[in-house]
């Protein structure tokens, strides 16, 4: 598998469950070590840095589930992501800027906050990180469309101030709409590669479920 990201470039992973999605988010977070093949960060090999050295190179996964700690509050979990070997814009203020309700509920544990509320702090907790590589594991998942809509809306921030994102989704209209370039995975394999505007329906829904290839696109 060939995979690649630009700085400033939303890159998205379809695919259905078990496509092997998740699994290479977490080996590209350093959660798990490849088979095969290595990992770059500009140039440099990283295949074997443990996960907290990736941190600190600018490796940041937002993990599906969100992994808050409950019993601490919206700011704490936020400063959860601090990290002191990187420097950049991102902080308290700047994530309340993007997130302004949360200024008003720093002090609230995060158990009592609603699925996308939990959603939105997994992410700041991320950007505290100020991160090169944004990871976003299903950030869809078990939210209604509109807390969705709200959640996408703050990519062009991110991609404007230079940052490069892969995500993964189930969602494949939504998948579409927000990245600059698509890849649908199956059983651990890129079936499907191309630009949105490029790749016809049929052709992604018979990558998408492993079905004889019908022409366009290139995987």
């Amino acid at each position: 598998m060939n995979l690649a990201t630009e700085a400033g470039e939303a890159v998205a992973m379809i695919g259905a469950n078990g496509a092997g999605k998740s699994t290479l988010l977490r080996t590209l977070a350093g959660l798990h070590r490849p088979a095969a093949g290595t990992i770059h960060l500009e140039g440099r090999d990283i295949t074997a840095m443990p996960p907290h050295e990736r941190a600190a190179a600018g490796i940041v996964l937002v993990p599906e589930g969100r992994r808050l700690f409950p019993s601490l509050t919206l700011e704490e979990n936020l400063l959860v992501g601090t990290t002191p070997r990187r420097r950049g814009a991102w902080n308290l203020a700047r994530i309340y800027e993007l997130f302004p309700w949360m200024a008003a509920r720093r002090a609230m544990t995060t158990v009592f906050l609603s699925g996308g509320e939990q959603q939105a702090v997994a992410i700041g907790r991320a950007l505290m990180t100020n991160p090169r590589v944004l990871l976003l594991d299903e950030l869809s998942l078990g939210l209604a469309p509109t807390v969705v809509q709200r959640l996408y809306d703050m990519l062009p921030q991110l991609l404007g101030a230079g940052m490069a994102v892969l995500l993964v989704e189930q969602d494949v209209t939504q998948a579409l709409r927000v990245s600059g370039h698509v890849h649908c995975l199956l059983e651990g394999r890129i079936t499907l590669s191309g630009r949105p505007a490029e790749l016809k329906p049929a052709d992604v829904e018979a990558a998408y479920f492993g079905l004889a290839h019908r022409g366009g696109g290139s995987g």
